[in-house]
């Protein structure tokens, strides 16, 4: 349509400005590209919080899952086209003089664009993050230090947006979204993360609830796109663009794929499910070596550590369906390490030690 056009080439030129006048920031920016990578979620943020606040961890997840799902259903139903392939496709530029934007190891998304999935991952991961913080420090208004209060409410929420911010930013830049897409993806986000600021329910959910949710979702996905196949509507479309116009092929991963972040996200939940619902939690998290500082901080520690372990893990990509089930059962094991097994080791560790004390 001539708005999206509009819309589209105004973007371009955001991006042109951005390329041209923020070079000096460019590793900087590719950094709060990584920063709101969702799959930190799982690796970074996740271990932290869960050993932290069991609460905040476990809604972390679910709320990185559901978001990201909404993300693939929204990108499906927008047909929201890249910057990066856009400009080399589109017939609004004159004697075909289209724009030059360059291009970025991180610039080859093979999704559609819309919303952008990085401005809503780290939106409503943020958001939970910040509403978990804040909701230590509403007990200091009962204790009148208001001001206190105030101060901190106005920073953490400054910190937020400086990271949203930063984070659209950087997507703009490398080219891989149009600035439309970011603001989306970050309003649509918070949204998701606020939906589950009223939803208690996820806390006791017991591990049949999690195969549920995660057919539930499976099934919804695999059937929207498997309906819309029927009527001739390709929802893989964005694939081919993105390897015809990348600079470089070596840039086109598979992990970019609609599917596979499906793919991922369902075994992340699966994984917090069975960890939650299993002996080794109940005994660790939730018996007297729980309460202690030293434990959590272990627990940390290790989790880190070990899920850093993880990225050396290659899974080969020459054959889609096996990328796809060896996908699930690697992004299944991060979060039952971070739940079940790294404290039962360390809960271990602490009893022997214990002993020998004794």
């Amino acid at each position: 349509s001539i708005r999206m056009d509009l819309l589209h080439s105004n973007g371009v030129l955001i991006i042109q400005h951005l390329q041209r006048d923020y070079r000096a920031y460019q590793d900087f920016l590719n950094f709060m590209s990584h920063v709101g990578d969702p799959r930190n979620i799982f690796s970074i943020y996740f271990p932290l919080w869960f050993q932290l606040n069991q609460v905040v961890g476990t809604k972390m997840i679910w709320v990185a899952v559901i978001g990201d799902w909404f993300n693939l259903i929204f990108k499906w139903i927008l047909f929201g086209h890249r910057p990066y392939w856009w400009v080399q496709e589109t017939m609004i530029y004159p004697n075909q003089s289209s724009p030059c934007l360059e291009q970025f190891p991180i610039t080859c998304e093979t999704g559609p664009g819309s919303p952008s999935g990085h401005a809503m991952g780290s939106s409503c991961v943020w958001y939970v993050m910040v509403t978990a913080a804040l909701s230590y420090t509403v007990r200091w208004k009962e204790k009148s230090a208001v001001t206190l209060h105030r101060l901190t409410w106005s920073f953490l929420w400054s910190i937020f947006w400086i990271i949203q911010i930063s984070v659209c930013i950087s997507r703009v830049f490398i080219a891989t979204h149009f600035p439309h897409q970011v603001v989306l993806g970050v309003f649509a986000g918070i949204l998701v993360a606020e939906a589950f600021e009223h939803t208690p329910a996820i806390q006791t959910a017991s591990l049949r609830m999690y195969i549920k949710t995660n057919l539930f979702l499976f099934i919804f996905a695999l059937g929207f796109y498997l309906s819309l196949k029927l009527l001739d509507i390709d929802l893989l479309w964005s694939v081919p663009k993105a390897k015809k116009w990348c600079a470089n092929p070596d840039w086109i991963n598979i992990d970019t794929t609609p599917f596979a972040g499906l793919v991922r996200n369902l075994g992340a939940l699966f994984g917090l499910g069975l960890g939650i619902n299993s002996e080794m939690f109940i005994t660790s998290c939730k018996g007297k070596n729980s309460c202690k500082i030293s434990f959590r901080i272990l627990c940390i520690a290790a989790s880190l550590a070990t899920l850093q372990l993880y990225n050396f893990v290659k899974i080969p990509t020459h054959t889609e369906y096996l990328f796809y089930i060896l996908s699930f059962c690697k992004s299944a094991a991060m979060p039952l390490t971070v739940v079940a097994l790294v404290p039962y080791c360390v809960h271990s560790l602490m009893r022997t030690t214990d002993k020998k004390l004794n």
